[in-house]
């Protein structure tokens, strides 16, 4: 009788610190998707009625969840789009890591950027920038927001190179980078945002470069 052998098993890729990475627990994947459907829910009442007139118990009915639930997740409406800029932020950071390393720091930094923007909605960012504009608080959150960016960038942009000799780089072009994004950002809606969102960014490197040179 022939005897099979055992199934051979796939080996887990590895975490850099040689351990198999741990997804996150049952628990963990639902309190982000409910984080994920006020959030969601909080957006489209913003954008459709305004940040002044969207109440938290509009937006917790829109989830279907209580008022209490709300502020398990956020202390404000505020917060919630300060969550929205966050995850933005982490995005564009990944996509910084990912560049090829032949690629200067500032081209880098315009490719992310330009990779990131391809997956935002022109119309609801446009909305967005209004609506923060139009707002005292959230426009000091923006502020706020542009600071947060701007260490979490140079920080990536530090990591992809590894060098510490960089750091001071890193930190030149994050800085340039993200008031390319600030600048740019306020550019776009006063053109009408008509252009495509990558194609505005190309064309803000490319102004920055001219400076440079």
């Amino acid at each position: 009788m022939k005897v099979s052998k055992p199934a051979r098993k796939t080996a887990k890729p590895l975490s850099p610190g040689g351990k198999s990475p741990a997804a996150p627990g049952l628990r963990a994947r639902k309190q982000q998707q409910t984080r994920e459907r006020l959030k969601r829910a909080a957006m489209a009442l913003f954008l459709e009625r305004g940040f002044e007139a969207t109440t938290i118990d509009d937006i917790a009915t829109k989830a279907d969840m209580s008022r209490r639930s709300f502020f398990h997740y956020f202390a404000s409406k505020e917060d919630v789009v300060a969550a929205w800029q966050e995850d933005a932020a982490a995005a564009l950071v990944a996509e910084i890591l990912a560049r090829p390393a032949d690629e200067s720091m500032l081209t880098a930094a315009e490719n992310a950027i330009a990779a990131a923007v391809k997956r935002i909605d022109p119309a609801e960012a446009a909305a967005m920038s209004r609506l923060k504009r139009d707002n005292p608080a959230l426009r000091a959150r923006d502020q706020l927001k542009y600071e947060k960016l701007e260490q979490a960038l140079a920080e990536g942009l530090a990591q992809r190179s590894g060098r510490k000799s960089d750091r001071l780089k890193a930190r030149l072009v994050a800085m340039i980078s993200t008031g390319a994004m600030r600048v740019g950002g306020e550019s776009w809606i006063g053109e009408g945002a008509r252009e495509k969102p990558e194609a505005f960014v190309k064309r803000t490197f490319d102004a920055i470069r001219a400076i440079l040179t």
